[in-house]
């Protein structure tokens, strides 16, 4: 068994406990955009890439009892200290925390971030959202709700929005935020459908379809 198929193996007992929008089809579909853009930057350790992709929500404070989780799986795994410090300091290179993230400063950080917001867009953003807001009690639209650039990381992470405001806050930002190539190429389609479903919401809501 590789380092990544036993972490994969891990890392599934966790996710089983998270809702659809976080769960292990999520690291499914950004392990395959990861490798695909991996395929574009032949200098990316895929190795690093595959295990940060299969960790990176395994901590996630909406979801996990413990910030150790990712640390215990880690312990559990044939790394030499350089690959988990290399593995660390990707994960924490992921978060959007709200306009506040680590700067992606190596090439596994960028692709592994790029996987992860590109799964944010598109047509499985939108299911992923609802999907979110769905278990978390959150309003599909708040009119009365105003759009917030945020003060701090913790702020942002402390307000309860409506859906739809989520897609303005930060679902609509991503695509300038790509730093790779095809990250770039891929996010510029998806955001178009985004943007397409929100006037299409709105019409349907002024009873104008």
């Amino acid at each position: 068994m590789t380092t990544t198929e036993q972490c994969s193996k891990l890392v599934k007992e966790v996710y089983a406990s998270f809702d659809a929008s976080h769960d292990f089809e999520h690291i499914q579909r950004v392990l395959a955009t990861a490798r695909a853009i991996a395929e574009t930057e032949p200098t990316a350790n895929e190795k690093i890439i595959e295990l940060a992709v299969l960790l990176h929500d395994v901590s996630d404070a909406k979801y996990a009892t413990s910030k150790d989780i990712e640390a215990t799986i880690l312990a559990q795994l044939l790394l030499s200290d350089d690959e988990q410090q290399q593995v660390k300091e990707t994960i924490a290179a992921v978060s959007y925390r709200g306009g506040y993230e680590l700067e992606a400063t190596t090439i596994e950080m960028k692709i592994v971030r790029d996987a992860d917001r590109l799964d944010a867009l598109g047509a499985i953003g939108i299911a992923r959202a609802f999907i979110f807001g769905g278990a978390h009690g959150s309003l599909i639209y708040n009119d009365d709700e105003e759009t917030h650039t945020y003060e701090s990381e913790e702020a942002y992470r402390a307000k309860d929005s409506a859906v739809v405001t989520h897609f303005h806050e930060k679902l609509l930002k991503l695509k300038d935020l790509m730093t790779t190539a095809y990250g770039k190429k891929l996010a510029s389609q998806r955001h178009k459908f985004m943007v397409q479903f929100l006037q299409q919401l709105s019409a349907e809501r002024e009873g104008k379809i």
